[in-house]
């Protein structure tokens, strides 16, 4: 009996990488892993878990030496996750119609007042640090959940890529700092801060939100699809009125 061909771990390797298969498991394993880390940490801010599971991924793929568009062929499937994300929005906007009508006033105000200040303030420091209108174009969106961000993006003629990279960042900030930036001006109560990280940080936010408190997370949820509908609608105009 013949004995069966074994192969190199190099060629392994290779076929592995090439793979779409390994991109989708880079991902999820990485972010389970980023959890992992949050939850030994007693989740710590900074410990976010889409921190940790971006950094592991850009070291892994600078390691092997793997194109990211390759690497975006097995990413794609939790990408499309991104369209039912937009549409679920609407729930957490549906529940909390109630606390809406509650606390309309403060809560739009507070809406406008932050959806505004993250254009006005990102735009004019990006500005003043001599960014060309390439890099500055995205930042209008940056502070909507990513896949609204990306439509509006295309809609003004921004890089949805660059956009989505921005809106990103715009969540881990926020999710990391933003407990010690709501303690800092005293803000305790729960709604308001729920309602602060959904606003400023989006999904990622609201995932930090609910994992302290369960009506910081509803408010923060509330806070998401609020400003994702207010930025699809006002973004551009907002664009368009600035650029003339």
């Amino acid at each position: 009996m013949s004995a069966v061909p074994t192969l190199p771990i190099a060629e392994i390797w290779v076929y592995l990488s090439g793979n779409p298969l390994f991109a989708l498991f880079l991902t999820l394993g990485a972010y389970q892993l980023g959890t992992w880390v949050y939850e030994k940490t007693h989740r710590h801010p900074l410990a976010n878990p889409v921190a940790i599971a971006v950094l592991l991924v850009a070291a892994t793929l600078q390691v092997i030496g793997l194109p990211y568009a390759k690497y975006f062929e097995g990413a794609q499937f939790v990408h499309f996750l991104l369209g039912t994300a937009t549409v679920a929005l609407a729930v957490p906007i549906y529940q909390g119609y109630a606390m809406l009508r509650r606390r309309a006033l403060a809560l739009g105000v507070a809406l406008a007042c932050g959806a505004l200040t993250s254009i006005v303030s990102a735009v004019i420091i990006a500005r003043m640090l001599g960014a060309d209108d390439a890099l500055v174009t995205p930042l209008y969106a940056k502070s909507v959940t990513a896949p609204i961000a990306m439509g509006v993006a295309e809609r003004i003629g921004a890089s949805p890529t660059l956009t989505a990279v921005y809106a990103l960042v715009t969540g881990i900030l926020g999710a990391a700092l933003g407990r010690f930036v709501l303690d800092a001006v005293g803000s305790r109560a729960w709604w308001q801060r729920g309602f602060a990280l959904g606003a400023a940080a989006h999904g990622i936010g609201t995932s930090r939100a609910f994992s302290v408190h369960v009506e910081a997370g509803t408010y923060a949820s509330l806070a998401m699809g609020l400003h994702g509908v207010l930025g699809a609608l006002m973004v551009p105009l907002v664009y368009r009125w600035v650029a003339g």
